[in-house]
């Protein structure tokens, strides 16, 4: 008796899921203006409702095959949306990142260098820019808070030693007139775009412009394993130009792909709750070795909160180097990802400076 309430219980929820599921896929996809994509959910809402009131009010042989036709019909619809890189993108993702890799030569196309006044006031600029990558010198973590403290994006900045710093962003493709929706993530409302940005443009927005806090995480990452995760990111880059993806709220966002790629790098790296749950990521990061031990968490993050600096930097100014005053330098490691150590574990040499 109690295993046929539980597997009724357990069907009954997957049934209203379905049904919630198949209304909120109409309401984000179906084609056409909102009202009609509203009513399209409202219809369907009232089909489903009306053929659940028949399986099991009124047990109506046909009404389950008509439900399970129904479902079917709607998942052959849905696994056809395919993602697209021809739709009338927003300005600040208009272009895709693509790159070329020879030796320690790197090629990036359209590296967007926008100047922020406002979301909608900028000078927009897309540049080709080349890096060596024998020059790489650091990885920090970046991480802009707009919501709440566990939500936050995440990005990642390479330095060089000539003072030049690249950010790769994995963010959402929004269309023309489009916002941020995290329901709509998970219902394929928009594509993914790698942006490769100078810090002034990708910090600079969301600090001064959008009202976001920041703060920096110098990474400690051997040299080795800095100069596979920038290929990976110029490989994902050019993925994306040949097969666009969509977004997802929880399995493709901007955390889950850094991690998908750092995989490629130490494959001991433990899934976590904290890479979805963004905010707390320098937890993560501590606990894995890429985050120095030497001070605690909450110090870091004290002295690399860079909302202020970046606010305070004129236009003249290194912007790079104005956002990292007072933030210590990570303890770097030279061991190669071949040396049998997990390349993002903190070696005893490193632990002790």
């Amino acid at each position: 008796m109690l295993a046929r309430s539980v597997a009724g219980a357990i069907a009954g929820l997957l049934l209203f899921v379905s049904g919630a599921w198949g209304a909120l896929a109409l309401r984000y996809q179906l084609p056409g203006p909102p009202p009609i994509r509203a009513a399209g959910a409202i219809a369907w809402s009232a089909l489903y409702l009306a053929l659940l009131v028949a399986t099991f009010g009124w047990r109506l042989w046909w009404a389950p095959l008509c439900l399970m036709a129904l479902l079917a019909v709607l998942m052959g619809w849905w696994v056809m949306i395919p993602p697209r890189n021809d739709r009338l993108w927003a300005d600040d993702v208009a272009h895709l990142l693509s790159g070329e890799v020879s030796g320690s030569r790197v090629t990036l196309h359209n590296v967007r260098n926008f100047t922020w006044r406002a979301d909608d006031d900028y000078d927009a600029r897309w540049e080709t820019r080349e890096y060596d990558l024998d020059h790489l010198v650091s990885a920090d973590a970046v991480l802009s808070y707009w919501s709440s403290e566990a939500i936050a994006h995440a990005m990642l900045s390479f330095g060089f030693d000539d003072g030049r710093h690249i950010v790769f962003s994995m963010e959402i493709r929004r269309e023309k007139g489009e916002a941020f929706s995290e329901v709509g993530g998970f219902f394929k409302q928009f594509e993914l775009v790698l942006i490769a940005a100078d810090e002034r443009d990708i910090i600079g927005v969301r600090t001064n412009v959008r009202g976001e806090d920041d703060y920096l995480f110098p990474l400690r990452m051997p040299h080795e394993a800095m100069r596979s995760l920038f290929v990976s990111y110029v490989d994902a880059a050019n993925r994306l130009v040949e097969k666009p993806r969509f977004y997802n709220t929880i399995t493709s966002n901007c955390t889950t792909i850094v991690y998908r790629m750092a995989r490629r790098i130490d494959r001991g790296l433990p899934m976590d709750i904290r890479l979805l749950l963004t905010g707390y990521l320098p937890e993560y990061l501590m606990d894995n070795g890429a985050l120095d031990n030497r001070m605690p968490v909450d110090e870091w993050r004290r002295l690399g909160r860079i909302t202020d600096r970046a606010r305070a930097a004129q236009a003249g100014d290194d912007f790079s180097a104005v956002i990292r005053q007072g933030v210590p330098p990570a303890a770097l490691s030279e061991a190669s990802p071949s040396s049998g150590d997990s390349t993002l574990k903190p070696l005893a040499s490193s632990a002790e400076r």
